[in-house]
């Protein structure tokens, strides 16, 4: 069972990453970070947790207890920033009309 944690998101996205892609106009809301079942933290942006497998490797460690999907995080994950996922992230916003004044014809004689 996933535990929500508190996460500060600013206009569609989570700061710590400068170049990091905002969800604003996606429909996709970005999520709070999370504990999955092994009691580690997922998305906080800190990469690093108590109870994580990689701060607790040695020999008998199996890298298969790291596989799945409860250690992604849906909105707060590095793979958002590759050119794939980005272009994702922009297709999905609708495209805005060119700016028009409310009361001004500014086309007016232009051709």
């Amino acid at each position: 069972m996933k535990k929500k944690l508190d996460s500060p998101i600013v206009n569609d996205t989570q700061p710590h990453q400068i170049n990091a892609p905002s969800f604003k106009g996606t429909g996709i809301e970005p999520q709070a970070p999370f504990v999955n079942d092994y009691g580690v933290v997922i998305g906080d942006s800190k990469y690093a947790s108590e109870n994580s497998p990689l701060e607790n490797w040695n020999e008998d460690t199996d890298p298969e207890i790291m596989a799945g999907d409860e250690w992604v995080h849906p909105t707060n994950d590095i793979g958002w920033n590759s050119t794939e996922n980005r272009q994702l992230l922009e297709s999905k916003i609708a495209p805005q009309p060119p700016f028009m004044h409310p009361d001004k014809d500014v086309g007016t004689d232009t051709d």
